[in-house]
């Protein structure tokens, strides 16, 4: 399978995957890189901070700024939005799960 058509079949699984995430703890970046990487998701910087910066303009995630070690580290949290849209990904993919295990 070519690498752009499984970035963009796994593209959803990775954002469910980070609100996931989110609704259990707010996250920084390199740690979502590090978590997809023990789940087989390669992703870089450069892929995942404007699949992040999206996700926030769409209202699934906010992001604030602590600092840490004298350093600004951006957290990732879920919204309400995020939330809703979360639950119904759990439900269609339990549903999409049941149709395709064999």
């Amino acid at each position: 399978m070519s690498s752009q058509i499984e970035r963009r079949l796994f593209l959803g699984f990775i954002q469910i995957h980070i609100l996931h995430h989110a609704k259990k703890e707010p996250f920084f970046g390199s740690w979502m890189i590090e978590e997809l990487q023990e789940h087989g998701y390669t992703m870089s910087p450069g892929t995942l901070y404007p699949l992040l910066h999206s996700m926030e303009a769409e209202g699934l995630l906010e992001k604030e700024e602590r600092l840490v070690d004298k350093k600004i580290r951006k957290y990732y949290k879920i919204t309400e939005t995020g939330i809703k849209v979360l639950e119904e990904a759990r439900s269609k993919a339990y549903e999409l799960f049941k149709e395709i295990k064999e």
